[in-house]
Protein backbone atom coordinates (compact mmCIF):
# COMPACT_ATOMS: atom_id res chain seq x y z
CA UNK A 1 0.00 0.00 0.00
CA UNK A 2 1.29 3.63 -1.15
CA UNK A 3 1.35 5.99 1.76
CA UNK A 4 0.04 9.13 0.10
CA UNK A 5 0.09 12.72 1.52
CA UNK A 6 -3.51 12.14 3.24
CA UNK A 7 -1.86 8.89 5.12
CA UNK A 8 1.06 11.05 5.91
CA UNK A 9 -1.18 13.70 7.98
CA UNK A 10 -3.09 11.27 9.42
CA UNK A 11 -0.63 9.43 10.47
CA UNK A 12 1.25 12.78 11.76
CA UNK A 13 -2.02 12.90 13.99
CA UNK A 14 -1.66 9.40 15.38
CA UNK A 15 1.84 9.74 16.11
CA UNK A 16 1.17 12.70 17.97
CA UNK A 17 -1.51 11.44 20.40
CA UNK A 18 -3.00 8.12 19.10
CA UNK A 19 -5.79 8.58 21.46
CA UNK A 20 -7.99 11.52 19.83
CA UNK A 21 -10.89 11.52 17.83
CA UNK A 22 -10.96 10.09 14.32
CA UNK A 23 -13.41 13.41 14.30
CA UNK A 24 -10.78 15.67 15.15
CA UNK A 25 -7.96 14.33 12.64
CA UNK A 26 -10.64 14.69 9.89
CA UNK A 27 -10.99 18.08 10.68
CA UNK A 28 -6.89 18.24 10.95
CA UNK A 29 -6.43 17.12 7.25
CA UNK A 30 -9.68 18.04 5.70
CA UNK A 31 -12.05 15.07 5.14
CA UNK A 32 -14.59 13.04 6.93
CA UNK A 33 -14.61 10.96 10.54
CA UNK A 34 -15.53 8.06 8.33
CA UNK A 35 -13.06 8.27 5.64
CA UNK A 36 -9.83 8.88 8.33
CA UNK A 37 -11.95 5.88 10.07
CA UNK A 38 -11.38 3.97 6.74
CA UNK A 39 -7.82 5.28 5.86
CA UNK A 40 -6.53 4.35 9.11
CA UNK A 41 -8.02 0.55 9.17
CA UNK A 42 -6.68 -0.34 5.42
CA UNK A 43 -2.95 1.09 7.08
CA UNK A 44 -4.08 -1.12 9.56
CA UNK A 45 -4.20 -3.91 7.11
CA UNK A 46 -1.67 -3.62 5.68
CA UNK A 47 0.95 -3.26 8.33
CA UNK A 48 1.58 0.10 7.97
CA UNK A 49 0.04 0.93 11.80
CA UNK A 50 1.81 -1.77 14.01
CA UNK A 51 -0.34 -0.80 17.18
CA UNK A 52 -0.55 1.42 19.56
CA UNK A 53 0.95 1.89 22.79
CA UNK A 54 0.90 3.22 26.28
CA UNK A 55 4.56 5.08 27.20
CA UNK A 56 4.93 4.56 30.88
CA UNK A 57 7.98 6.76 32.77
CA UNK A 58 10.24 4.50 34.39
CA UNK A 59 11.39 6.86 37.08
CA UNK A 60 7.73 7.28 37.95
CA UNK A 61 6.94 3.71 38.36
CA UNK A 62 10.00 3.47 41.01
CA UNK A 63 12.86 2.27 38.32
CA UNK A 64 16.01 4.37 38.96
CA UNK A 65 18.41 3.70 36.09
CA UNK A 66 17.79 3.40 32.28
CA UNK A 67 20.88 2.09 30.63
CA UNK A 68 22.36 1.20 26.98
CA UNK A 69 24.07 -2.51 27.40
CA UNK A 70 25.90 -3.64 24.26
CA UNK A 71 26.97 -7.58 24.66
CA UNK A 72 29.76 -9.27 22.32
CA UNK A 73 28.55 -12.55 21.67
CA UNK A 74 30.96 -15.32 22.70
CA UNK A 75 31.35 -18.34 20.60
CA UNK A 76 28.06 -20.24 20.13
CA UNK A 77 26.41 -18.38 22.88
CA UNK A 78 24.69 -15.89 20.31
CA UNK A 79 21.42 -17.69 19.47
CA UNK A 80 20.56 -19.08 23.11
CA UNK A 81 21.37 -14.91 24.40
CA UNK A 82 18.75 -14.38 21.51
CA UNK A 83 15.84 -16.63 22.46
CA UNK A 84 16.87 -15.98 26.79
CA UNK A 85 16.37 -12.14 26.12
CA UNK A 86 13.14 -12.46 25.34
CA UNK A 87 12.72 -13.45 29.12
CA UNK A 88 14.26 -10.61 30.65
CA UNK A 89 12.03 -8.48 32.13
CA UNK A 90 14.49 -5.71 32.39
CA UNK A 91 15.04 -4.82 28.95
CA UNK A 92 12.90 -2.51 26.85
CA UNK A 93 14.20 -3.08 23.72
CA UNK A 94 16.94 -5.06 21.99
CA UNK A 95 18.39 -4.68 18.89
CA UNK A 96 20.89 -7.27 16.88
CA UNK A 97 23.27 -5.13 15.35
CA UNK A 98 26.75 -5.52 13.02
CA UNK A 99 29.50 -4.26 14.33
CA UNK A 100 32.17 -5.59 17.38
CA UNK A 101 28.85 -5.95 19.05
CA UNK A 102 25.75 -8.18 18.48
CA UNK A 103 23.80 -6.64 20.75
CA UNK A 104 22.00 -3.55 21.89
CA UNK A 105 19.33 -3.50 24.54
CA UNK A 106 17.60 -0.69 26.68
CA UNK A 107 16.63 -2.18 29.93
CA UNK A 108 15.38 -0.26 33.43
CA UNK A 109 16.52 -1.19 36.63
CA UNK A 110 15.82 -0.29 40.39
CA UNK A 111 19.09 0.20 41.18
CA UNK A 112 22.83 -0.26 41.37
CA UNK A 113 22.34 -3.55 42.80
CA UNK A 114 20.01 -4.78 40.06
CA UNK A 115 22.28 -3.48 37.55
CA UNK A 116 24.93 -5.70 38.97
CA UNK A 117 22.79 -8.78 38.86
CA UNK A 118 21.67 -7.92 35.79
CA UNK A 119 24.85 -7.64 34.45
CA UNK A 120 25.64 -10.80 36.23
CA UNK A 121 23.50 -12.81 34.22
CA UNK A 122 24.74 -11.41 30.77
CA UNK A 123 28.12 -12.37 31.49
CA UNK A 124 27.91 -15.67 30.35
CA UNK A 125 26.56 -14.78 27.44
CA UNK A 126 29.27 -12.55 26.07
CA UNK A 127 31.39 -9.20 27.19
CA UNK A 128 29.11 -6.37 27.93
CA UNK A 129 29.72 -2.70 28.09
CA UNK A 130 27.09 -0.35 29.91
CA UNK A 131 26.39 3.37 29.78
CA UNK A 132 23.92 4.87 32.20
CA UNK A 133 21.34 7.20 29.98
CA UNK A 134 20.98 10.66 31.97
CA UNK A 135 18.21 11.98 29.56
CA UNK A 136 16.82 11.94 26.64
CA UNK A 137 17.94 14.50 23.92
CA UNK A 138 15.25 13.07 20.76
CA UNK A 139 12.36 10.55 22.37
CA UNK A 140 9.54 8.80 20.10
CA UNK A 141 10.75 10.96 17.01
CA UNK A 142 7.72 10.69 14.55
CA UNK A 143 8.45 8.74 11.35
CA UNK A 144 8.12 11.51 8.24
CA UNK A 145 7.46 10.74 4.85
CA UNK A 146 10.85 9.89 2.79
CA UNK A 147 11.96 12.76 -0.02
Amino acid sequence: MAIDVLNWKILNCLQKNARQPNTVIGRQVGISSPAVSERIKKMEDSGIINGYFTFVSPFEAGYQFKAIITLRAFMGKLKPFLEIVKTYEEVLNCYRITGNENIVMEVVLKNQKHLESFIDQLIIYGETKTQIVLSHVVKNNDLKPLK
